[in-house]
């Protein structure tokens, strides 16, 4: 079940008596709650049936005590305990103790007027407790995974498109480049942008650039142009940017994304059917050309050569095998210089 489809199912007022919202992903987890504390009760209900909880500063005994109570002229009451990662689960709830055996008698046969939510972020339950087991049984598990590199540009105009809005190709791939997987930090991206472009535009490069501060000509994404096209020059500037410009183009972004870009071209020399391309490299059609450009550039033995650079200055740069004091900067116009020539 993806986040919306469960808020779908909220709207139409079908609710379980315990939810467990666990992952790597906090957005879709922030999401759901943002939705049930907003939407489930009225404002003249939440003031004596809706209560939140945080893990560190409570305890299970105290979260199922609130959760057997009866909602007060509501027909529902909604308990969300936030951080429920930093709840003591284990100790409390696997001991065999009579508390353990409180607390899973609960899970196992929960108060349906009572509206338990767990957000359990950055991690999972351990699927072979009897707690996740009951849980899943009686209530809802929903699982928020983090969204693959290569899903991060359909995410974003995808995302783009919920909000009334269009993006071109080259912009959310800019965004994807420079925003990483943090899709809480996308979303307040993309809602600062939609604050200023109206609906009729679509959203380009030049609105990224002045909108979010992301330099249109100066990016990671430019220079794997550049590079495909061994433009010396082009490379040159955009280094020299990134050189005097450190914090804004940090290079552990820059060598993850080279390596990305790199990998993805080797893997293109060895594909038996380029018309598979996009689907086998995790990118979008409009880019493929590049990426056939790229490869005509680089055949399969200078490519190889360059991964291994890449592998040799990604260690430069946290400090291994390298002499002196070399800048970050000074070590990328080296790599590139390399990989250049």
């Amino acid at each position: 079940m993806t986040a919306e489809e469960l808020i779908k199912e909220l709207k139409a007022r079908k609710f379980k008596p315990i939810y467990l919202l666990q992952g790597e992903e906090p957005y879709y987890i922030d999401q759901i709650v943002d939705y049930m504390e907003q939407s489930i009760l009225s404002d003249g209900e939440k003031g004596f049936n809706q209560t939140v909880l945080y893990g560190k500063d409570t305890d299970m005994a105290t979260i199922l005590n609130a959760a057997k109570r009866y909602p007060m002229m509501s027909e529902y009451q909604l308990i969300v305990v936030k951080e429920a990662q930093d709840l003591k689960w284990s100790k409390e709830t696997e001991g065999g103790s009579k508390e353990a055996e409180f607390i899973q008698s609960y899970f196992e046969r929960p108060l349906p007027s009572t509206i338990l939510v767990f957000a359990y972020k950055y991690g999972n339950f351990d699927k072979r407790k009897k707690t996740y087991k009951a849980i899943n049984s009686s209530g809802l598990v929903f699982q928020s995974d983090p969204v693959r590199d290569y899903k991060l540009m359909p995410w974003i105009e995808d995302h783009v498109k919920s909000k009334g809005y269009k993006i071109a190709p080259p912009a959310a791939a800019l965004m994807a480049e420079y925003l990483g997987t943090d899709l809480s930090k996308i979303a307040n991206e993309v809602e600062k942008l939609c604050l200023n472009i109206d609906k009729e535009t679509v959203i380009q490069t030049d609105h990224i650039q002045r909108n979010i501060g992301i330099s249109k000509e100066y990016n990671v994404f430019e220079l794997q142009k550049a590079l495909a096209g061994r433009n010396v020059l082009k490379c040159n500037q955009i280094i020299n940017y990134f050189a005097n410009n450190p914090k804004a183009n940090p290079m552990i972004m820059v060598m993850a994304n080279l390596n990305s870009y790199f990998t993805k071209i080797l893997k293109y020399h060895y594909l038996p059917n380029k018309n598979d391309a996009p689907k086998e490299l995790g990118v979008n059609p409009y880019f493929i050309k590049d990426y056939e450009m790229a490869a005509k550039t680089y055949g399969p033995g200078k490519t190889f050569d360059i991964i291994s650079l890449l592998r040799e200055y990604d260690l430069k740069s946290k400090g291994l095998d390298s002499t002196g004091n070399t800048s970050d900067g000074e070590l990328l116009k080296e790599l590139i210089f390399k990989v250049l020539h």
